[in-house]
């Protein structure tokens, strides 16, 4: 498929290097400069785009921005043609984005994303770690292959999404319509808990919307106090152990 993808980061950089290697064509944007976009697409092996074509001759278009940033893609997302699919990868952490305040009074992050870029989006690639995204991957159908969840209001969209998701390395878990995104968002069962297929579908299950924000930004302030930055497994296992009914919390 042709993809554009808008950011470089941690997560935009995994997945651009994901998909390339499984033959799609991709094309990158980031806000960082010329020079060092065409070093960073040099470096993923991809093709370096301006802003305004990133968004031409693409099916999908994935956006993996902070969650501060996404409304200064509103005017250029107006562009983007109805037939391309958008998907948001953000997780909204206020330590980081600042206090936005329909997501401080609940709404449900993908749901303001769709909002405020005013046009449809899946969820998708959000609920893993970049160390998960970037090594946990394994071939379809290895015993205990990481699922990913997928939500949005399109099933086509979806079903396409699944297939990027499936060539990324992971199982796709479709986790329902954008408002229930919400159940893996950060301080979820299932969110950076790498689970297969089934525990997965039981932690999006398992989900209290009204307990996420407290989750969220109790382990936040538990990774703040490491004298050392906390390593993947540390992350993994204390987001598993939130929650009793995870079958790899012990």
């Amino acid at each position: 498929m042709k993809i554009g993808i808008i950011g470089t980061g941690a997560i935009g950089g995994i997945i651009t290097k994901k998909l390339a290697v499984t033959g799609h064509e991709v094309k990158v944007y980031s806000s960082g400069g010329q020079q060092k976009l065409e070093e960073r697409a040099r470096e993923l092996g991809v093709i370096p785009s301006t802003k305004d074509q990133i968004i031409v001759d693409v099916e999908v278009l994935i956006v993996s921005i902070p969650t501060i940033a996404i409304p200064e893609l509103s005017d250029l997302i107006a562009k983007v043609s109805d037939k391309v699919i958008v998907i948001d990868t953000s997780n909204y952490y206020p330590f980081r984005d600042g206090d936005i305040e329909d997501l401080k009074n609940g709404k449900v992050e993908s749901v303001w994303v769709s909002e405020t870029l005013d046009r449809p989006v899946i969820k998708a690639f959000n609920n893993l770690l970049a160390h998960s995204l970037e090594y946990g991957g394994k071939p379809q159908g290895a015993k205990d292959r990481i699922a990913m969840a997928v939500s949005g209001d399109d099933a086509e969209a979806k079903r396409i999404v699944s297939a990027l998701v499936n060539d990324a390395g992971f199982d796709a878990v479709d986790a329902g319509t954008l408002a229930n995104s919400w159940r893996h968002q950060p301080g979820t069962p299932a969110y950076c808990t790498e689970l297969a297929v089934a525990e997965l579908k039981q932690a999006l299950a398992d989900g209290e919307k009204q307990e996420a924000a407290h989750l969220r930004d109790y382990v936040i302030g538990k990774f703040i106090k490491f004298s050392t930055p906390p390593t993947h497994e540390e992350v993994v296992v204390l987001n598993r152990s939130l929650f009793p009914k995870n079958p790899k919390a012990h």
